[in-house]
C-alpha cells in the first residue's frame, strides 16, 4: 500500500494551541484500493531541554511549508506497510537529530498518520500492527487528580501533578472507574480546605486549588483508600514533581509555599513524601541534567516507580546514559519528544534493557486521537499517563476500554507488585 497523496493543515489541541494535522492517502497499485488516514502532533507546556524542536525556525508556517516542499514529494510512493522507511526517509530529509529543518511535530504528525494507515491496510488495529501478533497487555491508567505548576499557571501547589494509579484492577475498566471516581470526590475535600475554590480546572482535567503539596497529598490518599475500599482496588499515589521548572541553576524555588531547597534538601522533601505518604511513583524529582541525584533517590527507593521525563525525552543515548548510572526504575515515553514512532520504539528497547518499566504518555496539550493507546498496548508499556477528564482524555481511556473488549479473555491487564 503505496502513500499516493499527502495534505497538511493546521488545527488545534485540548489546549488551544496550533499544531499540524497530516492526511495520507494511500493505494494498492494491485487491486486499485484507497483509503486515507490522519493523525495530529500534541503539544506540551513543560518541555525537555533535549527535546526535538516542535516547529522549525519561522513557527507552523514555515513547519507547513517545510513539509510541502521536502517530506510531500519525497514520501510518496513509501509503503506504508514499511512505517520505518517513511520515519527513516523524515530523518533523511531533515538531516538533523532535532528536526530543526521540518519540525518535531511534522515528523510525528507523519509517522503516525503513516502507522494508522499501515494497520489499516492489513486490516488489523494499531496495537497489534505496532506490537505485532502477541501484543495484549493493557496498561494502568495514570491520572493527574490535583494540578500545580507550570500546568496550572501557578495558581495551584508548586509540585505539578498528584496522581493516583490502580495497583491491581481485574480489568481496564475498573481501573479507568476508580481513578474517575477518586477525581470526582476530591472536590468535596478540597472544598473543606479551600472554601473560595471555585471548581477550575488546569490542561488536563486536574482541580487546582491554592492549597499546599502536603495538604493535596493527604486528601488524595484519603479520597483514594476510600475509593479503593469500595471498588476492592488498591490505589497507588504518586507526583510529578517537574523540578526543571521549579530549578534555579542553584536552588529548587517552591514559590507558593515560599521555600527555597539545595539539590540535597530536595533529595529529603522527596524522600519524605515518599515515605509520608507512601508515594509508589515520583517523576522528575530533581532537574534534567542531575543524573547522580536520580541514582540516589532510586537507589533508596528502589521498590517504587522513580520516574524519568525532562531526564530522558524519550532520547535512547540518555536513557542509556541514566540505565548505566541507575539513575531510575522507569521512564516517561512521548514519541513526539523524539520525532517518530521508530525512534520511540528504540527509546523502549533501551529502557527495557536496563530493567526501566514504560510509562507511555500524553502531553499537557493533546489532540482527540485515541493513536496514544494503541501506541502503550503496542510497546507493552506497564502504565499509561493520560489525564482523567477532558475529551482528548477520556479519548484515550475510552479507546483502552475497547481494546480490553477486542482483546476479550486474551487480554492481560497490568498489575504493579512494588
Amino acid at each position: 500500500m503505496q502513500i499516493s497523496d499527502v495534505w497538511i493543515r493546521k488545527v488545534f489541541t485540548g489546549r488551544g494551541d496550533v499544531t499540524v494535522e497530516v492526511e495520507l492517502t494511500v493505494e494498492n497499485p494491485a487491486t486499485g484500493e484507497v483509503l486515507t488516514t490522519r493523525a495530529a502532533a500534541p503539544a506540551g507546556a513543560s518541555r525537555g531541554l533535549h527535546e526535538v524542536a516542535y516547529f522549525p525556525e519561522g513557527g507552523i508556517d514555515a513547519a507547513l511549508a517545510a513539509f510541502e516542499k521536502l517530506v510531500a514529494p519525497e514520501i510518496v510512493g513509501l509503503d506504508v506497510t514499511e512505517p520505518y522507511s517513511v520515519d527513516g526517509k523524515l530523518e533523511e530529509i531533515d538531516g538533523t537529530y532535532r528536526f530543526e529543518k521540518i519540525g518535531g511535530a511534522v515528523a510525528i504528525a507523519t509517522s503516525f498518520a503513516t502507522a494508522e494507515a499501515g494497520a489499516a491496510s492489513l486490516g488489523i488495529p494499531l496495537f497489534a500492527f505496532i506490537g505485532g501478533a502477541y501484543a495484549r497487555r493493557l496498561p494502568l491508567p495514570l491520572g493527574n487528580v490535583i494540578g500545580g505548576g507550570k500546568h496550572s499557571r501557578g495558581l495551584g501547589p508548586d509540585i505539578q501533578e498528584f496522581l493516583v494509579v490502580p495497583l491491581s484492577p481485574p480489568d481496564i475498566y475498573t481501573a479507568v472507574y476508580a481513578n474517575a471516581e477518586v477525581h470526582k470526590r476530591v472536590l468535596k475535600q478540597i472544598l473543606k480546605v479551600d472554601t473560595s475554590f471555585t471548581g477550575g480546572k488546569n490542561d488536563e482535567g486536574a482541580w487546582t486549588p491554592r492549597i499546599s503539596s502536603t495538604t493535596a497529598l493527604k486528601i488524595l490518599k484519603e479520597v483514594a483508600r476510600e475509593v479503593g475500599s469500595e471498588v476492592g482496588v488498591e490505589i497507588g499515589l504518586g507526583v510529578d514533581m517537574a523540578a526543571s521548572s521549579l530549578w534555579s541553576g542553584e536552588k529548587y524555588i517552591y514559590k507558593n509555599e515560599g521555600v527555597e531547597r539545595s539539590p540535597h534538601e530536595q533529595l529529603q522533601f522527596v524522600s519524605r513524601l515518599i515515605e509520608e505518604f507512601d508515594l509508589i511513583y515520583v517523576e522528575d524529582p530533581f532537574h534534567e541534567e542531575d543524573f547522580q541525584s536520580f541514582a540516589e533517590l532510586t537507589e533508596k527507593f528502589r521498590d517504587r516507580l522513580i520516574v524519568g521525563d525532562d531526564l530522558f525525552v524519550t532520547n535512547p543515548e540518555r536513557i542509556r546514559e541514566g540505565g548505566k548510572a541507575g539513575a531510575a526504575t522507569g521512564v516517561i515515553i512521548k514519541p513526539d519528544q523524539i520525532g517518530t514512532l521508530l525512534r520511540a520504539h528504540q527509546a523502549v528497547q533501551t529502557a527495557r534493557h536496563f530493567g526501566m518499566r514504560i510509562i507511555v504518555s500524553h502531553r499537557s496539550g493533546d489532540t482527540e486521537y485515541r493513536t496514544l493507546s494503541h501506541i502503550a498496548v503496542g510497546f507493552g508499556a506497564e502504565i499509561i499517563k493520560t489525564g482523567i477528564m477532558g475529551g482528548e482524555r477520556t479519548a484515550k481511556l475510552n479507546e483502552l476500554i475497547r481494546i480490553g473488549e477486542y482483546l476479550g479473555k486474551w487480554g492481560v491487564t497490568s498489575r504493579l507488585h512494588l
